[in-house]
């Protein structure tokens, strides 16, 4: 069962740690600083993110500075976002030079060195998935994903926008272990998730299932509201936002062996893969068209 975490104000300090108990390949904080403040950190065995979601800061990785890192001033005004990937174990000076500034990093085991790069908003790839008339449309901006594979480890992240009352993590999927199969192929990759939600207006609200194969008779069910976080190791865990309020979903996705994200849907469901726009895309740029 995933585990559910209540918005709350961490103070800078992880909201999800290194080697936590529940998702122990997974890192997530949240850093709030006002203009001239500076955050330092240091994430032993883990590469990290940093997603700008409000205001420009500099951002120094191991001595290189990347300048005035910033592109919005709220996450709805500029969906693509500027961010800055630091390799596993760097030394890492934030220094706010707007007003304020928010930044969302997500972080994953990595036990190799990769270079510091910038993710300028041109570099972000999105993917329009589902339609409204299914109830289905969501965009999927995708920071770090297929495309930089070799340039990071196995650290996947992405933003993902929801339209009033559309499903997300649908069709119905999982990715709770490596499962290959007899033609060499995957036909699903272990990945832990991260989700962190926003809604437009703050006070919207959303639905969250999990359920694992053989219980989707009594699935889990939870009420999402702003600034909430919810931990996916294992099952199936599609999700809902309601009329009236678009969501915002912050995802990070940490592969247990691998880079690529193979996502095998519930059979029952599966059909609507080929039914729903933008699903074979979607898939296409989880994997880099690997099969």
């Amino acid at each position: 069962m995933p585990r559910f975490i209540r918005a709350y104000d961490n103070h800078n300090e992880p909201i999800i740690n290194a080697n936590d108990d529940f998702l122990p390949r997974t890192y997530f904080n949240i850093v709030r600083l006002k203009k001239g403040e500076s955050h330092y950190t240091c994430v032993a065995g883990y590469e990290t993110c940093w997603v700008l979601t409000h205001g420009r800061c500099n951002i120094e990785v191991d001595g290189k500075l990347f300048e005035n890192v910033g592109n919005r001033d709220s996450i709805w005004e500029n969906q693509r976002s500027d961010s800055v990937y630091a390799p596993a174990g760097a030394k890492i000076n934030v220094t706010c030079v707007s007003d304020d500034v928010v930044i969302f990093v997500a972080g994953g085991r990595c036990d190799e060195y990769h270079e510091p790069y910038r993710i300028t908003p041109e570099e972000v790839k999105p993917v329009e998935v589902g339609s409204v008339e299914t109830h289905s449309r969501r965009v999927i901006n995708h920071i770090l994903g297929a495309k930089d594979e070799g340039r990071t480890g196995n650290l996947l992240v992405s933003e993902l926008y929801a339209d009033p009352g559309c499903w997300a993590g649908y069709p119905p999927h999982k990715h709770g272990n490596d499962i290959p199969t007899a033609e060499g192929v995957w036909q699903e990759t272990g990945f832990e998730e991260v989700y962190h939600f926003h809604y437009n207006p703050e006070n919207g609200f959303g639905a969250q299932f999990d359920y694992t194969p053989g219980d989707e008779v009594s699935p889990h069910v939870w009420h999402m509201r702003s600034g909430d976080t919810f931990l996916i190791s294992k099952g199936y865990h599609p999700g809902v936002t309601s009329p009236g309020h678009a969501a915002y979903i912050f995802t990070i996705l940490v592969g247990h062996t691998q880079h690529s994200l193979v996502q095998n849907f519930e059979p029952q469901y599966a059909y609507l893969g080929k039914q729903l726009p933008g699903v074979q895309d979607m898939v296409a740029l989880f994997t880099g068209d690997k099969k």
